[in-house]
């Protein structure tokens, strides 16, 4: 088994960061072409050249962006936007049982990854991680609703211990999340810790110090609501969840209507936080295509070490992406004619990307979230010596086609969100759909880039 195994596909299969287009252009990318009726007649395979592939990716986001424009009612619009019914509400669940939870994974992971199984489908560390937790628990984050403040295991025991109570630097904002938040996928694409128990569990036993240190310095509010990447990761992807608490308790909502209030977005490294999370599933990507390998071969063969390559990569990845959408930002204001900051533009509509973000990772994961489940919960009976044979569910075909329904979804809910701001930010009809240039501009870029990786032949990183 190589290192990126199928528990690990999160980040390496060649399955896609799949777009809308997929689903339409990777069904007709093959055609059988008949030369004609007689019998005995040769069979051709047509293939759809790539620049069509990537246009038509791109042109699901214009068109999406011209039917949204369509809708210029804003009565209708905030109709849209506050749609909502009363749920039942069973009660939360008692918090002290679902820290006993997070607690109880926790210690599993730690044990079984230092005394279980060293093969990644035996080992109760790895499935934990990359199934229960990656697969399983963030995708009911936009599924359902986040809770995973309740269930934090870092967080419980930080809260146990006395804290400081330093005054947390305004100047960092959230520019440790986005750091730690690509540093744990750097971390995942050049090392083998995503097959590997011994090394996953010396990462989470190393998160666990740091959200500890950082707690103790600063107080568990200001951490994990500030600095903590995983926290602010899972509290993005809540906002798109069509569950949402509120004082009146649970209330049911249209997907993605949390994103249409951008208060939570306050400065540039919110937006920060935004883009570095729509960047990481591209990044993880690209490394593994052949246009990669050929980048960075003259590098490590002139000496250059190659985790230095990646990480240089990774930066100047994450900073192009974030270039483009404050440029964007640049742009709107321009083409709406209005003395709004592009600060203020580029986080009014910061909160669309999460939507694509969302149908990326549930495109990504549902599949290893189907399969993986029953080897988990197997496996979970006896972490440190589990079943020789385990059990693994066989997808159907189908679900492959619900993940490009995701993404679809995403695509189009991203643009609906940025239409609903721009008409809650601009008095002026015209004003508020010219406003939504740049954006749509940056969704087609991030689009055709993203069908581009997926148009190449996928593999794991090289030289690493």
């Amino acid at each position: 088994m190589d290192r990126h195994s199928r528990c690990a596909g999160l980040a390496r299969r060649a399955t896609p960061l799949a777009l809308a287009t997929l689903g339409l252009v990777a069904s007709a990318a093959r055609v059988a072409a008949h030369a004609g009726g007689v019998r005995g007649a040769t069979r051709e395979t047509v293939t759809v050249p790539t620049w069509l592939f990537l246009a038509t990716g791109g042109a699901v986001v214009g068109a999406s962006f011209l039917l949204a424009s369509a809708v210029t009612d804003r009565a209708y619009i905030r109709r849209i936007d506050g749609w909502g019914r009363a749920l039942p509400d069973a009660g939360r669940v008692p918090r002290l049982l679902a820290r006993g939870v997070g607690i109880a994974a926790l210690a599993v992971t730690i044990v079984a990854g230092l005394f279980g199984p060293t093969s990644a489908t035996d080992s109760a560390a790895v499935l934990i991680v990359w199934v229960g937790w990656w697969a399983v628990f963030v995708l009911s984050a936009y599924l359902l609703g986040n809770t995973w403040p309740a269930v934090d295991p870092f967080r419980t025991i930080a809260g146990a211990l006395p804290s400081l109570n330093r005054p947390y630097p305004e100047r960092l904002g959230s520019w440790p999340a986005v750091a730690g938040l690509l540093a744990l996928v750097y971390l995942e694409v050049v090392t083998p810790m995503a097959d590997d128990p011994r090394l996953l569990t010396a990462l989470v036993v190393g998160y666990l110090g740091v959200s500890v240190a950082g707690s103790v310095a600063f107080g568990v509010g200001d951490w994990f609501e500030t600095a903590d990447p995983v926290s602010q990761l899972l509290a993005a992807y809540g906002r798109v969840a069509p569950v949402t608490r509120t004082d009146d308790g649970l209330r049911l909502r249209l997907p993605g209507m949390g994103l249409t209030d951008a208060a939570w977005v306050d400065g540039r490294d919110d937006v920060g936080f935004v883009v570095a999370i729509v960047f990481v599933t591209t990044y993880d990507g690209f490394v593994g295509t052949a246009a990669w390998t050929a980048i960075a071969r003259p590098a490590v063969e002139a000496g250059v070490p190659a985790l230095a390559v990646y990480l240089a990569a990774m930066l100047v990845g994450y900073g192009l992406f974030l270039a483009l959408y404050l440029a964007s930002a640049r742009a709107a204001r321009r083409t709406a004619d209005t003395y709004v900051a592009p600060d203020v533009l580029a986080r009014r509509f910061a909160p669309s990307l999460l939507a694509i973000a969302a149908g990326y990772h549930l495109a990504h994961n549902l599949a290893t979230a189907l399969s993986l489940s029953p080897t988990l919960a197997v496996v979970l009976t006896s972490p440190l010596s589990p079943p020789a044979t385990v059990p693994a569910l066989l997808v159907p075909g189908w679900v492959g086609g619900v993940g490009v329904a995701a993404v679809l979804a995403g695509h189009l809910l991203a643009v609906w969100v940025a239409h609903s701001a721009a008409y809650d930010l601009f008095p002026d009809r015209l004003q508020a759909i010219r406003s939504q240039y740049g954006v749509t501009v940056a969704m087609v870029a991030y689009t055709m880039a993203s069908l581009w990786i997926v148009s190449r032949p996928g593999g794991a990183p090289p030289f690493v």
